[in-house]
């Protein structure tokens, strides 16, 4: 049997690997491991425009276990995940591919707000399977599919309370992504105070991420310079990641805003236990910043769950990965994009920097990552020539940089990233690595 879940849930091109017939019986699978009979679970979608048929088959088969249905339409993961908090559902599940191309989507089960862990992951693994021997329910105990705007309302307002007059007068660029942050960020910012220049807000269903968003900030970059904007902000499809642009154009990523953020909390105490939780991907010019700061960095595996349940194991309050997900764990227990936003803003107007400035005491490391397209994604390491390949390069590099090569747990790409203090050298490595991946694992 193989494995459904990756590192953010069950992906896969719509109505073709995720198909309305997975959707059901993940429904039912939840609705039956979850004990959510009579009970209610929430529902959210990013816009691609295969979410509505998902959202209704995943609806149905919580209906038909008697597990009440409430949707929320279109709203960010982060949203969902607020809800799903609440106490008042039995389970969230969020219909969404994040950063991935429109033709894909995704499945995202969440519990107490939380995404679910490996056991109850392979609990649903095993159900799924067997669907189809799950009971029924008879009529008088079918669920209930409603729609409520009162989450959506409670997040809004949370966020607002988050900002109070920090965006006040201040002229910001988004970039919406063509997905759920259209739905909220710019409507909200302009609330706040801000002059908001929107871009990629305009969704139809297939423009989602389309060369816009976290994943490709240099429109929004050249917005930011063009009209002298004092910062940018940049979410994916579903509004869990943050990428800012300084006042400069230049990209600040998620590792650029976590360490900001700690270092300003290191030097006024806040940052508990001195901790600041990573993955293996992040620059090592933060291990470096934090630690000369009298903190110090601990490094998980690629995903987010892995950095939340670090930070739970460490009593660490921010954590998060390169790519933009960041984790205010006093706050919220996922990634916001909105609020890592926020956040940002406050810790600026705390200590009186510009985006630029703050990001200039920083020193990152060169580092290349680049995604290559190969069938046989995780093979990588029983390929005998190009696993020889990493490990002479490795040792070429030695104590002067790294190399990490991990399959994507989203998509069909093998991720090689290199980092050391010679930008040509680092370069080339990567690009030899890669050439040789498309070759070999093809």
């Amino acid at each position: 049997m193989g494995r459904l879940f990756g590192t953010d849930g069950i992906r896969g091109v719509a109505n073709v690997d995720l198909t309305p017939t997975l959707a059901y019986d993940l429904g039912r699978a939840v609705g039956h491991l979850l004990e959510a009979f009579g009970r209610r679970v929430v529902i959210g979608q990013d816009t691609r425009r295969s979410g509505d048929m998902l959202v209704a088959a995943v609806s149905s088969g919580l209906a038909a276990v008697g597990a009440d249905a409430i949707q929320l339409g279109v709203v960010t993961t982060p949203c969902l995940a607020h809800a799903a908090a609440s106490g008042e559902f039995a389970a969230g599940i969020m219909v969404s591919a994040s950063h991935n191309p429109a033709d894909d989507n995704g499945l995202k089960v969440l519990s107490g707000g939380r995404k679910i862990d490996d056991e109850v992951e392979e609990g649903l693994e095993r159900l799924l399977f067997q669907a189809e021997s799950l009971p029924g329910m008879p009529n008088g105990q079918i669920g209930r599919i409603t729609r409520d705007a009162r989450p959506v309302e409670d997040y809004r307002a949370f966020l607002v309370s988050e900002a109070g007059d920090l965006l006040r007068g201040m002229r910001i660029g988004i970039d919406c992504a063509n997905g759920s942050a259209a739905a909220i960020a710019p409507d909200l910012l302009r609330e706040l105070g801000a002059s908001v220049t929107a871009l990629s807000a305009s969704p139809d269903g297939t423009n989602i991420n389309l060369d816009s968003g976290s994943t490709q900030p240099q429109a929004l970059a050249a917005a930011v310079l063009a009209e002298s904007l004092e910062m940018g902000m940049a979410f994916d499809g579903d509004a869990d990641r943050l990428i800012a642009v300084d006042e400069r154009g230049s990209i600040v990523d998620g590792d650029g805003v976590m360490g900001i953020c700690a270092l300003a909390r290191l030097a006024e105490g806040t940052l508990r236990n001195g901790i600041l939780v990573t993955t293996v991907m992040s620059n090592g010019g933060l291990d470096r910043a934090i630690g000369a700061a009298g903190g110090r960095v601990i490094r998980t595996p690629v995903g987010d769950r892995h950095v939340f349940e670090a930070m739970e194991r460490a009593d660490a309050c921010l954590g998060g990965e390169q790519s933009g997900h960041v984790i205010f764990r006093d706050l919220t227990v996922t990634g916001d994009g909105i609020l890592t936003g926020i956040q940002l803003l406050r810790t600026l107007r705390d200590t009186g920097a510009t985006l630029a400035e703050a990001a200039g005491q920083i020193q990152m490391l060169p580092q290349v990552v680049i995604n290559s397209t190969v069938r046989h994604r995780d093979q990588w390491e029983v390929d005998t020539e190009f696993a020889a390949a990493v490990a002479e390069a490795d040792a070429r590099l030695g104590a002067r940089g790294r190399i990490l090569v991990r399959p994507s747990g989203t998509e069909p790409k093998i991720r090689i990233m290199v980092e050391g203090e010679d930008a040509d050298e680092i370069n080339q490595i990567a690009r030899e690595l890669s050439e040789l991946a498309r070759a070999r694992l093809n």
